[in-house]
């Protein structure tokens, strides 16, 4: 070390000494390079001997300023005056420069640099003899002995790194074991949803093996077993021309879907007691409630409730809705007129407003020689015409019916009536409704056909006509030039539990002929001759038609009975 100094005090000169180390507290190790002695005096630890000037009271005594010590012996003087810890008053105070590099760079030192090198303050030359001052042994000092006040004092961010780094490995493997059996528990429930999901969507789509394909609309596609219908019957009872028209109405409420479903008079039918007969024979018979069940037994429906139209009622309704437009197929006369040629009732054509009475001349109106269907086909435009008109609100579709003031069947309220017909009347509106005739078969029964496109797929149900077993087949040709006959005379056979053939249409004759091919059906021939209200005279064996145990040709002299 070559840090020197010259131990003098207000200028005297006195021996010097050499810096050769620091102790343990860092304070340094002198060594007397000097002979001349200088006087010794006491040291005052307290500073309060002349030449010190700190007064650690504070006692405000002023002192001599000593002079600033120089470990390089450069010679500067200090410029900083006494320290006084309390702050009592005295020049500003500025830190104690070991280097005494504060003149020249500006650079101050730190505090804890300060605090370590003031801690030792050298005492005065000693006795003459004295030539050093007392040897200190030398140490290896290292920087982590010291303590520096801006270094944190507590647990600092790097420890609390270190002992996140220094975590239990076990514990993490275990705790990724728990993530990974929480994802495969997480993953397994997601796809189990999915699965019962897709099925769902299949089972509603119609997908599923052994469920029907089912119809579309809106680019939906439902299955019919899964849709959800409302079903009355309503017949219309001709009050004065006689006879009964009847139609399902369908509210499709799952594919938003409103028809009317027109059902012949000629649909077999099974009654309470296992007879078979017609549509329109149990409508006369049976009432309400028993119609109402068979047709749930053979089109396999749950129909909810049965509205019965008479005519007047229904010419009520047209007038109070306003009026309805139909596209008309035919002129209808007059039925109240008395001269003929007088101007029709209505008019053959497109958009044709009919009131109330025009309406029902138009939905009863049957021609000479026209098959049943036609007139039920009218019987559906006018139903279809009324809906358009009719109000979607519940409430005033419910006034509506409470006007018409008709006795209804018990299982159908006014409410839940008007209510229905709100339904189908917005659909109506909409452009959601359509007519549907069920086709039947000349024996009564349902086709294929209509086991398809009517009985699955509009009403949701399975076809089931009643088993006609052993039941002789006969086969009916008009010749009587009256075209009704026709189904005059398959009303009966129904009725009289034979299946009903149809045979055309042959060249009028004057009487008519009951034929059979076979001497066991000779019996059943005659029971056919009875049952149509035919002379015995008129059976005799011949050739039949291929399909038929019996072929009967009405002539002129076949008398109907009224249907």
């Amino acid at each position: 070390m070559n840090d020197r100094y010259d131990a003098g005090y207000g200028g005297d000169q006195g021996d010097q000494y050499e810096v050769v180390g620091y102790d343990e507290y860092g304070r340094p190790i002198y060594r007397q390079i000097a002979a001349q002695q200088a006087p010794q005096q006491s040291y005052d630890p307290y500073a309060q001997q002349q030449g010190y000037g700190y007064d650690p009271y504070a006692t405000g005594t002023q002192q001599p300023v000593p002079q600033q010590y120089d470990p390089y012996g450069t010679g500067q003087q200090p410029v900083t005056p006494s320290y006084d810890p309390y702050a009592t008053g005295g020049a500003p105070q500025q830190p104690y420069d070991p280097y005494g590099q504060a003149a020249a760079g500006g650079r101050q030192p730190r505090v804890a640099e300060q605090t370590a090198q003031t801690a030792y303050i050298p005492q005065q030359a000693g006795p003459a003899e004295d030539t050093e001052a007392p040897e200190r042994p030398e140490q290896d000092y290292h920087t982590e002995q010291f303590a520096f006040v801006e270094e944190p004092d507590g647990d600092s961010e790097d420890v609390i790194d270190w002992l996140n780094f220094t975590e239990n490995r076990t514990e993490r493997r275990e705790e990724a074991k728990r993530r990974a059996r929480s994802r495969l528990i997480g993953l397994v429930v997601v796809l189990a949803l999915v699965a019962v999901g897709g099925v769902g969507y299949l089972w509603y789509a119609g997908k599923l093996p052994g469920l029907s394909s089912g119809s579309k609309k809106g680019g939906t596609t439902t299955a019919a077993g899964a849709q959800n219908r409302d079903v009355i019957v309503v017949h219309l009872h001709n009050t004065k021309g006689g006879g009964t028209s009847t139609a399902l109405l369908v509210d499709n409420t799952t594919t938003k879907q409103g028809t009317t479903v027109l059902l012949p008079n000629s649909l077999s039918l099974t009654d309470d007691d296992g007879t078979t007969t017609t549509l329109s024979k149990s409508v006369d018979d049976d009432g309400s409630s028993g119609t109402r069940d068979s047709l749930d037994t053979v089109l396999g429906t749950d129909i909810e409730g049965t509205w019965r139209l008479d005519t007047p009622y229904l010419q009520n309704l047209v007038d109070l809705v306003g009026n309805i437009e139909v596209d008309t197929n035919t002129d209808v006369p007059d039925p109240t007129a008395k001269k003929k040629g007088t101007e029709p009732l209505v008019h053959q054509g497109k958009d044709q407003t009919l009131s109330g009475k025009a309406a029902v001349a138009y939905a009863t109106y049957r021609a000479s020689g026209e098959a049943q269907n036609a007139q039920l086909q009218r019987f559906g435009q006018v139903m279809a015409g009324v809906l358009r008109k009719l109000s979607s609100d519940p409430t005033a579709a419910t006034t509506t019916v409470q006007t018409l003031a008709q006795i209804l069947d018990p299982s159908l309220t006014d409410k839940d009536l008007g209510t229905f017909l709100a339904k189908l009347a917005d659909l109506a509106k909409g452009g959601d409704y359509k007519t549907a005739l069920l086709p039947v078969q000349s024996d009564g029964t349902l086709s294929a056909q209509a086991s398809a496109s009517v009985v699955k797929d509009i009403l949701g149900g399975t076809a089931k006509s009643p088993d006609q077993g052993s039941a002789v087949r006969v086969s009916v040709q008009n010749a009587s030039g009256v075209k009704a006959n026709t189904d005059k005379a398959r009303v009966v056979l129904l009725n009289g539990g034979f299946t009903f053939l149809e045979g055309g249409t042959g060249t009028a004759r004057a009487t008519s002929e009951v034929v059979y091919a076979d001497a066991k059906d000779k019996e059943n021939a005659t029971e056919v001759a009875k049952t149509l209200g035919l002379p015995a005279g008129s059976v005799s064996k011949g050739k039949t038609t291929s399909n038929a145990d019996v072929s009967v040709v009405l002539g002129q002299d076949y008398k109907p009975s009224s249907s």
